[in-house]
């Protein structure tokens, strides 16, 4: 039963809201199966992707800023990485305690073989999808985001 006090909208969303929570399940259980021959899960390559794409080392606390996760976790799998030699530790010149976070080569080799089983099956995975129509979702789901962490997009578009 639909709570009346929701608008068309909200009903709209708590639609989109559950069908997202499902997605995300299924994702990371496909992501885990792409990559485990690699080592990897979802929750790795994650970080590793983070590490990567990040202008420079970052400690984990950053990293998990980024990615919107828990920092316990997100150090939990970094201690993980660095433990296979993915990762490894440099001293932080900003702060004693907070290590920065920087990829090895092997975690560098790892990475790029996940992006390579990764382009195969995102364009399989994207097969008769319209692109603008994924632009339309990720505009959504990047403004719902935005709201949810209180930024004004209309300052970031500026």
């Amino acid at each position: 039963m639909r709570n009346t006090k929701r608008t068309p909208a909200g009903d709209a969303l708590t639609d989109l809201i559950l069908d997202l929570f499902r997605l995300n399940s299924r994702m990371l259980a496909a992501g885990d199966r792409l990559v485990a021959e690699l080592g990897l899960t979802s929750a790795r390559w994650q970080i590793l992707g983070a590490i990567v794409t990040a202008e420079r080392p970052q400690p984990v606390a950053w990293l998990a800023r980024d990615l919107g996760a828990n920092r316990q976790n997100v150090q939990r799998i970094v201690n993980d990485l660095h433990e296979e030699g993915l990762v490894a530790f440099e001293t932080n010149p900003h702060h004693r305690r907070a290590q920065l976070v920087v990829l090895t080569d092997k975690g560098r080799a790892a990475f790029d073989a996940a992006m390579r089983l990764q382009g195969p099956w995102i364009s399989s995975l994207s097969d008769g999808l319209l692109v603008k129509d994924i632009k339309t979702v990720h505009h959504v789901i990047t403004a719902l985001r935005r709201k949810l962490e209180g930024t004004d997009e209309s300052e970031e578009q500026s």
